[in-house]
């Protein structure tokens, strides 16, 4: 049986048909709550999912300061990023940014689960996360529905 792909007018169809959905990252394991947020993103879960298109749906992400980490990642990880100049290595450990940018901690894991391919900036422009609930109120006219993960 030959793989099914769109043409056209077909494929930009079934790109408009987004869904919004709210996650609570309450007590969730930082990892495993990514891979599943990353996956709704690329849109994998829906048979229209072609590869060559952004088909998923938009997400927002609540209570990411009470996100999990297994083992002692909270004392071990570090994010490293790079100025650009000589001797410009940064490194944050990741209960400093927890302190001070929980929200950023989640972002960048989901960030790195999705494929590094041109649809990626605008997979990621679809993710928004906050670290608390309050924000919620800001998504109020999308209606996003809430997300059991």
């Amino acid at each position: 049986m030959p793989t099914y792909v769109p043409k056209g007018r077909e494929s930009e169809a079934l790109s408009v048909g987004a869904n919004w959905f709210v996650v609570d990252a309450d007590g969730q394991v930082l990892g495993r709550l990514a891979t599943r947020i990353a996956r709704l993103l690329i849109g994998k879960d829906k048979p229209s999912y072609t590869p060559f298109l952004d088909c998923g749906d938009h997400i927002v992400v609540i209570n990411a300061e009470r996100i999990k980490l297994t083992g002692n990642k909270i004392d071990q990880k570090i994010y490293r990023h790079h100025s650009g100049w000589p001797g410009g290595l940064k490194e944050v450990p990741i209960r400093a940014l927890m302190q001070r940018r929980p929200a950023e901690v989640v972002r960048e894991a989901v960030l790195g689960m999705l494929p590094k391919n041109k649809l990626r900036a605008r997979r990621a422009k679809k993710l928004r996360v906050y670290a608390g609930s309050e924000a919620l109120a800001r998504h109020a006219g999308q209606k996003p529905q809430p997300l059991a993960l």
